[in-house]
């Protein structure tokens, strides 16, 4: 079992509570479907664990739970903290909007928190600066005489603008100049760039090999095929909806993967959005219209984000049931072989003895 997160690459812990799964010091757990997660205490994304590391561990992750006072708890889905430290998410039949609450909801609002920390000490920091020059600026005008009366309210205007100007040219970078993604391609690094995202080009659908993105990046472009474009988009989407969102938007944007039918559908219909919205003609109206990154406004990243992850982990799990299904043929042919030898002659053609 792999130790760090899949998506952010980030400690997952360890736990001392459960013996077949020490990985993980947050775990969710579906005793009915067979599936166990780590979630990851960094970016608070679900990691699926390996088919042959569960049944053990869910089992007592089920009895852990139930000796334990649960802390929150709904009809479908239970949150249960061990005096070990370790927490467990117990996972019923729940409904997409509950579940989304849960496995989204906190991931979306501690983006929000970091975001909002950031914006009010950046704030503090420029009123404390400007503060800090305004009775220097008065001290010294004191010292000219005269002629400050004069200069002064000059000085003062200018002294404005500053703040002005630092605003416009910080919101420039993060518009145009702002590093999303990296990727590593052999002997290459392929920078994207926020000026880059409008030109993103996308396509889901046609089983597990039918997802394709295009991306603009410092040195021309670069076309990501099947699980790598999965990965891609994943990387990309993190860091465009970095503000995270709040419970309103994102109980809007589960509404619009279940319009679609599910998460596979969403993704089918924000490539026809990301197509139809695309070409230079048309860069205005999407402006207009509130779109960003992938053509796509921020909802509608929102539900993509989630889509992606959701579509990445089914496609694991399909996966999982190829591996099994070629397990089981080995198996068979194996089986066959052994009772053929086993009855290669008939009993009445058997030698008989003198």
């Amino acid at each position: 079992m792999y130790a760090t997160c899949l998506f952010c690459n980030h400690a997952l812990g360890r736990n001392e509570s459960i013996e077949h799964f020490t990985v993980g010091s947050r775990l969710a757990f579906d005793a009915a479907h067979g599936r166990l997660w780590v979630i990851c205490p960094q970016c608070g994304r679900w990691n699926l664990t390996p088919l042959e590391e569960r049944w053990e561990a869910i089992e007592e992750c089920e009895r852990a739970f139930a000796a334990t006072f649960v802390r929150v708890s709904t009809d479908n889905i239970g949150l249960a903290k061990l005096s070990s430290g370790l927490e467990l998410v117990r996972i019923g039949s729940p409904l997409r909007p509950e579940f989304a609450a849960w496995r989204y909801g906190r991931q979306f609002r501690a983006r929000r928190r970091r975001i909002n920390v950031v914006a009010t000490a950046g704030a503090a920091g420029a009123v404390v600066a400007g503060g800090a020059l305004v009775p220097s600026l008065a001290a010294a005008a004191t010292l000219a005489g005269p002629l400050s009366l004069f200069l002064l309210p000059g000085i003062s205007m200018v002294l404005g603008s500053i703040p002005v100007l630092g605003v416009i040219a910080a919101r420039e970078y993060v518009d145009q100049h702002r590093v999303i993604a990296r990727f590593r391609q052999k002997q290459h690094v392929l920078t994207v760039r926020a000026k880059h995202l409008d030109d993103i080009e996308m396509h889901f659908g046609g089983g597990s090999s039918g997802a394709s993105m295009v991306v603009h990046h410092d040195g021309g472009w670069r076309e990501f095929a099947g699980a790598e474009a999965m990965q891609a988009t994943s990387v990309i989407l993190a860091n465009t909806n970095r503000f995270g969102a709040d419970d309103k938007r994102i109980s809007s944007a589960v509404t619009q993967i279940e319009r679609a039918g599910d998460a596979e559908g969403f993704l089918a219909e924000a490539s026809g959005r990301n197509g139809w919205r695309g070409g230079k003609l048309r860069s205005i109206l999407n402006e207009y219209r509130g779109l960003g990154a992938f053509k796509l406004s921020s909802t509608e990243r929102l539900a993509l984000e989630m889509a992606v992850h959701e579509e990445t982990e089914r496609r694991a799990m399909h996966g999982e049931l190829a591996v099994l299904e070629s397990a089981w043929r080995d198996a068979e042919v194996i089986a066959h072989i052994a009772d053929s030898e086993l009855t290669e002659l008939p009993l009445t053609e058997l030698p008989r003895q003198a």
